[in-house]
């Protein structure tokens, strides 16, 4: 089984090539080659214990011939450009997430198309589907018969993804599935340009001695989930078998990875808690209101169902996702002064 993950030197990329490498099987059957894309170098050699790496640099529609050289069976499409980037630049956005995205279900196609493998594919969507508009505002809870009014364009090109994936899975093409990912805390490393990434700066920075800016409201509710459950969250919806029953994925409609709701308030008081008033003393809330504009329009409540069917829960609470990060990254964090 030829397993394909995308957009693999990023952090996410990273822990789920680990885990598949580790794991050697997917879905049972034993992994004969993983492929890692990305126009980012591979940060590390090969992961895992007897699973062959293969990794392909550049830039993705370049290098499809590469990818699709042997059968793909299996296919984790986590590349894209991120929220701010997109609302920045839209013809980035469109080119990085909706054409690339085209271009690799295409290829899939052609496989299935020529009597290969339909690859089975996982395309990692995101909570920005959704957004507050005053004609259609959001319910208390969302969930998947939600209808997505996203309000950045990274959220429609999401959308737009999805839809792709959708069709393309109607027709036979491949088969499709799609995890809505939450934001996703404590990311490790440098910032990146997402909207939502002072949600890890204002934990990551202070523990590293660094000044850090919260630019919403403290009283803002988020929806998070640490990297652990999100690793899990997609490895659970692409093994799933379709059908009905707990354990199985119904129906076409995507699943909503598990979300902890927690206000930023609540974030900075667990990180108090844990590291001291000095550290979080490095935080200082300054609001930008384009920031508070894109991160306060997704909703912050989910309604779970659906991925607790597959098994799958939230974070207990803020401290564990921090002691969580302490445990995995104890270099990341500042030695106390003498």
């Amino acid at each position: 089984m030829r397993v394909v993950v995308t957009g693999a030197s990023g952090f996410l990329g990273r822990l789920l090539a680990g885990a598949l490498a580790r794991a050697g099987t997917f879905g049972g059957a034993p992994i004969s080659r993983l492929v890692l894309v990305d126009r980012v170098p591979w940060p590390g050699r090969s992961q895992g214990a007897g699973v062959p790496v293969q990794v392909v640099h550049g830039e993705l529609p370049e290098h499809l011939d590469a990818v699709f050289a042997e059968p793909v069976h299996v296919l984790f499409h986590l590349a894209a450009a991120v929220s701010a980037e997109c609302e920045a630049d839209f013809d980035l956005g469109m080119r990085a997430n909706v054409d690339v995205t085209r271009a690799l279900l295409e290829a899939a196609r052609a496989q299935s198309g020529a009597g290969g493998p339909v690859v089975r594919t996982l395309f990692a969507s995101s909570v920005a589907v959704y957004g507050s508009h005053p004609a259609l505002p959001l319910p208390a809870a969302v969930g998947e018969t939600t209808v997505p009014v996203p309000r950045t364009s990274y959220g429609t090109q999401k959308l737009m993804c999805e839809q792709l994936v959708a069709d393309c899975t109607r027709r036979g093409f491949v088969d499709g599935r799609v995890a809505r990912l939450m934001t996703v805390v404590v990311r490790p490393g440098r910032p990146n340009a997402a909207a939502s990434g002072f949600l890890s700066g204002i934990v990551r920075e202070p523990l590293a001695g660094l000044p850090a800016v919260c630019p919403v409201d403290p009283a803002l509710r988020v929806a998070l989930s640490s990297p652990r459950r999100t690793v899990e969250g997609i490895l659970r919806v692409a093994e799933a078998e379709r059908g009905t029953g707990p354990g199985r994925l119904e129906g076409p409609l995507p699943v909503n990875l598990p979300a902890l709701t927690v206000s930023v308030a609540d974030m900075l008081a667990a990180l108090r808690q844990t590291a001291g008033d000095a550290v979080a003393d490095l935080v200082t809330v300054a609001p930008d209101p384009a920031v508070e504009a894109i991160v306060g329009s997704w909703p912050a409540v989910l309604d779970h169902r659906r991925a607790a069917a597959l098994g799958l829960r939230p974070d207990a609470d803020f401290l564990s996702v921090l002691r969580d990060y302490l445990a995995d990254h104890p270099e990341a964090v500042a030695a106390p002064p003498d």
